[in-house]
């Protein structure tokens, strides 16, 4: 079945939405791709457009992306990055956890290296 060419450039607006997003939340394509258990390649041709993004899969790009399937489908959307939420980057958030998961002796331990860190950029 052909794709027709509103389909096609649906899809490729989509694909610049993910990338964009992506990009946002620092992630590379293969970090991207592991989270949602496929290829590198298949999340490029994603991105790019050339693929179709399987309906089922678009619920957990959302949430690797850290965004709404809204701002990944909506027409009416430019491809540009969602609004941030306020507060530390996804990764540092998820360092905080880990943290917090540690031994009050290990977290004690890493208190003091960021406090040494944070007085010498004082």
């Amino acid at each position: 079945m052909a794709i027709s060419d509103d389909d096609r450039a649906f899809f490729i607006a989509l694909g610049a939405r993910i990338a964009a997003q992506r990009k946002a939340q620092d992630l590379t394509q293969v970090e991207l791709a592991e989270r949602l258990g496929i290829s590198q390649q298949a999340m490029n041709s994603f991105e790019k457009g050339r693929r179709r993004v399987p309906v089922s899969l678009l619920p957990v790009i959302a949430n690797a992306l850290d965004t709404t399937l809204d701002a990944l489908v909506a027409h009416d959307a430019a491809p540009a990055v969602a609004p941030k939420k306020r507060g530390p980057q996804k990764k540092l958030r998820q360092q905080l956890e880990m943290i917090e998961a540690l031994p009050i002796a290990k977290q004690r331990a890493i208190v003091q290296v960021l406090d040494s860190v944070i007085a010498g950029h004082q």
